[in-house]
């Protein structure tokens, strides 16, 4: 291979890098200078954890739920959150930052990439709010569970952006993909388990859980940090949650380029 080659080759994944650094820098700015997302992304764990989770601590055997809750809620945040956040792809497509990204020489997924980066910044905020309500309610971890969880991160929020990615690349209003990514992540938070256990429910809720990204995404976290035992094999779980977001972000992807290129 000429030096010529492996030039272009170079200059090109660093123009591609430098797209996906741009694109995460300015949706951490936008995070930043919005109080207001950083104060749900905040409330939202409170809402979520303190309120529906305290009622199930509060049962006889509860305590035992403790630790697992709270991994559950961690990853249910870095999911969730990263998905409402890919919604400003809608925005952009309105202020016309897409077609500006997208007519110079770059990937299109270098862009979809930089915004899930991006959205995992608001992801980790929620994730920081999360541990706060643990301990207000008296449930912690140790360190090094917490670092494990921290190292897998991006793969959940990853799992969560692509699958948003999804919605938006076959929808161009903000309000109708917020609402669509809403329906599609909130029964994940409970029937993925995060919260309340579902191996001993019926075989609807089961075979419902068993179709969701989310449930894969805390049965990994929970086998690695070992708070509880996993239903799947750890390889298998890691396979599922890669394949869907390989799926998810190729296909959402694609639809979302075609609707940009046919403006």
């Amino acid at each position: 291979m000429s030096e010529q080659v492996l030039m272009r080759r170079k200059s090109h994944f660093l123009r591609e890098l430098n797209t996906v650094i741009a694109v995460a820098a300015r949706e951490i700015t936008v995070f930043l200078k919005s109080p207001g997302t950083i104060i749900m992304s905040l409330v939202m764990p409170f809402m979520m954890m303190f309120m529906i989770g305290g009622n199930m601590m509060g049962i006889a055997g509860g305590e035992k739920l403790g630790k697992p809750m709270l991994v559950g809620m961690l990853v249910n945040m870095l999911f969730m959150v990263t998905a409402m956040g890919m919604s400003s792809l809608v925005d952009d497509h309105e202020t016309d930052f897409n077609q500006e990204i997208l007519v110079s020489p770059v990937s299109r997924y270098s862009l979809v990439i930089g915004k899930i980066f991006g959205a995992t910044f608001g992801a980790i905020v929620s994730m920081a709010g999360t541990l706060i309500v643990g301990l207000v309610m008296g449930i912690t971890l140790p360190i090094g569970q917490l670092l494990l969880i921290l190292a897998i991160s991006p793969l959940m929020c990853f799992a969560g952006g692509a699958m948003s990615m999804l919605l938006i690349g076959l929808i161009k209003s903000k309000k109708t993909a917020n609402y669509a990514i809403m329906l599609i992540t909130m029964p994940q938070m409970f029937l993925s388990g995060a919260i309340i256990p579902i191996n001993e429910s019926n075989t609807v809720l089961v075979i419902l859980s068993r179709m969701m990204p989310m449930t894969y995404c805390i049965d990994l976290t929970r086998a690695i940090t070992g708070t509880s035992s996993p239903q799947f094999n750890t390889v298998v779980n890691f396979a599922v949650i890669a394949a869907l977001t390989i799926v998810f972000l190729v296909i959402g992807t694609f639809f979302f380029a075609q609707s940009e290129k046919n403006r």
